[in-house]
């Protein structure tokens, strides 16, 4: 069966991350994703990533990431016939997704409002840090500027160590995933209606959003939240603890996970101390109820204690490193990871959160090289050998 999104088209006038992330999410979904980008240069990830050859040809393993499986059109759209290039693929598409800062497509006279005289049924997306008005809309989107406005870094490491940046670009991945449930949303209505939208997308809300009971303490119960390691505020014992071997995550966040987490680590008599005698008093009492758990913990690796424990039914799992999660028989057993041959080499790119029944919902083909698909859609449009070298003589293309 086609994926959900087959035969819905998206021109993806984004870079870096936010939103290629958006839109590798539809890609993901089924949809044909033209990327419009400069000419000559491209998306600035393709500069970006850990080897220095890649990037010199432009295909930065930053930009393969959430980049394979779209068409690469360069279009310069400060042009007037870049503009109407444009508006001509605009009118044969679904949605636009684009994460200038605000005001830039108005400027260039391709905004929603422009574009919905073309297209009534268009979905336009506009991703942004934060957002599309406001105080603070004209601040440039940095992961990690919106990451210590959002309050993420004040609550992340320990007393000590706090405020620290998340050790990827999660406000970045948030928005992406934000505008994507969005365009979906709106898709079903254009479809069915006949009408577009135009959708206001912010880094800092979207980051917000996610953040959940951290927020909702502090709005609903007045509490502050407090930066607490690798401890979970929720309860207790609860949190990273070290090992003969390795570091293992205990979350025994339940009375009857408690009980069986004091009888496997051989201290039943910990289950009727007064002090961790039920939920609220165990979390009063963490430091203490730590204290006595840790040393026995150190009796045995992370890799026993796994087993151990989740064999009595107490979660818990040891602190892997990125690389060997991705070795791991279960995500090679799923598929998780692709492998591609690209224009520059061999690409490996991971596939989103899910699965369908039917499909793995992986991409289709690797990233594509600068400007690969821009001579087929311009003869899509009509364009002819002839006004194509035209078109890339005056650096339009």
């Amino acid at each position: 069966m086609p994926l959900p999104l087959h035969g819905v088209r998206v021109l993806d006038v984004t870079n870096v991350l936010a939103g290629p992330f958006c839109s590798f999410q539809l890609v993901l979904l089924g949809a044909e994703v033209i990327k419009i980008e400069q000419p000559e240069k491209g998306d600035l990830a393709r500069q970006l990533g850990a080897d220095p050859k890649a990037d010199e040809q432009l295909m930065g393993a930053s930009f393969v990431s959430v980049n394979a499986g779209k068409q690469s059109v360069t279009l310069n759209l400060k042009s007037a016939e870049g503009k109407e290039i444009f508006k001509q693929l605009a009118a044969i598409s679904h949605a636009v997704i684009e994460n200038f800062r605000p005001g830039v497509m108005a400027r260039l006279g391709l905004d929603y409002p422009q574009l919905a005289k073309v297209n009534p049924r268009l979905v336009y997306c506009s991703i942004s840090g934060f957002g599309q008005d406001g105080p603070l809309a004209m601040r440039p989107a940095y992961d990690q500027v919106i990451q210590g406005i959002s309050g993420v870094m004040n609550v992340t490491g320990d007393a000590q160590s706090a405020p620290l940046r998340v050790g990827y670009p999660i406000c970045d991945t948030m928005g992406g995933i934000t505008g994507a449930m969005a365009i979906c949303a709106a898709l079903v209505e254009s479809m069915t209606t006949g009408r577009g939208r135009s959708i206001d997308v912010s880094m800092l809300e979207s980051t917000l959003a996610s953040m959940g009971w951290v927020v909702s303490n502090y709005l609903n119960a007045g509490v502050e939240p407090i930066p607490m390691g690798n401890e979970n505020f929720t309860a207790a014992p609860s949190g990273t603890f070290r090992t003969a071997n390795g570091l293992l995550n205990i979350a025994a966040n339940e009375n009857a996970q408690y009980e069986k987490l004091c009888d496997t680590i051989g201290r039943p008599d910990l289950k009727t101390d007064a002090r961790f005698e039920d939920r609220e008093t165990r979390r009063g009492n963490r430091a203490a109820i730590n204290k006595e758990i840790a040393p026995e913990l150190m009796k045995r690796s992370a890799a026993e204690w796994e087993q151990a424990l989740i064999a009595v039914g107490v979660p818990a799992g040891r602190v892997l490193s990125v690389p060997e999660i991705l070795g791991h028989a279960h995500l090679t057993g799923r598929k998780f990871v692709s492998e591609f041959d690209g224009a520059t080499g061999k690409q490996k790119v991971t596939r989103g959160g899910f699965l369908f029944s039917d499909d793995q919902a992986s991409p289709q083909g690797p990233a594509p090289t600068l400007s690969e698909h821009t001579d087929a859609w311009l003869g899509r449009l009509g364009y002819d050998a002839e006004k194509i070298r035209d078109l890339r003589k005056k650096r339009v293309v």
